[in-house]
């Protein structure tokens, strides 16, 4: 749908921004998660060298759901873990953070957020984003298949990004939800409350 790019334009509005993505890239290179991801997906998943075959673990996760879903129990608390190590570095006032979020609704994580932003993209839109990453469309399907609609996500959400059309599009649309945010954050300054994400 085009998550990073939006999340690289909330930066540039001077948001302190978040990306799940990136934590999982330091995630899957540790012990511990490594250990977990062969208990449960075996040894085939990595490389000689020990590292995670990614790619492998995508075959493997997006052809079984109960897979898929056992991954995500490993890695979402860790995910959550580390953020909230991040908040804690940033501490109050009265700041407009954004965090990545993939899977925020399917996994009904919407709740431990203040507001929630769709980033939407047409199916084409998004599979041709995903061939260009070098997926299969086959591949990008199955990768589709396992959200939910646009349209429930948009539903479900406070803000949505139309991100079909340019980058100049998709900023003229963060500078708006920007403004709205920075503008809420200097209302609640330090009485937001904890920052710490459940």
């Amino acid at each position: 749908m085009g998550k990073s790019t939006v999340l690289a334009l909330f930066k540039e509005f001077g948001a302190i921004t978040i990306s799940t993505d990136e934590i999982v890239k330091l995630l899957l290179k540790e012990k511990d998660a490594l250990k977990k991801i062969e208990n449960l997906l075996g040894r085939e998943v990595f490389l000689g060298n020990g590292s995670l075959n990614t790619k492998r673990v995508a075959d493997v996760i997006f052809h079984n759901d109960n897979l898929r879903r056992s991954l995500e129990d490993i890695l979402h608390p860790l995910v959550f873990e580390r953020i909230n190590q991040m908040l804690d570095e940033i501490g109050d006032g009265e700041k407009l953070i954004v965090i990545e979020i993939p899977l925020l609704f399917e996994r009904g994580y919407e709740g431990r957020f203040n507001k929630t932003v769709t980033v939407y993209a047409k199916k084409e839109t998004a599979i041709d984003r995903l061939e260009k990453q070098g997926i299969t469309r086959k591949d990008a399907l199955l990768r589709l298949k396992s959200q939910l609609s646009g349209e429930e996500k948009i539903s479900r959400s406070d803000f949505v990004i139309d991100n079909n059309g340019t980058v100049e599009e998709a900023m003229r649309q963060v500078e708006t939800i920007c403004k709205e945010l920075f503008n809420e954050a200097k209302k609640h300054g330090n009485n937001t409350g904890s920052r710490k994400i459940k």
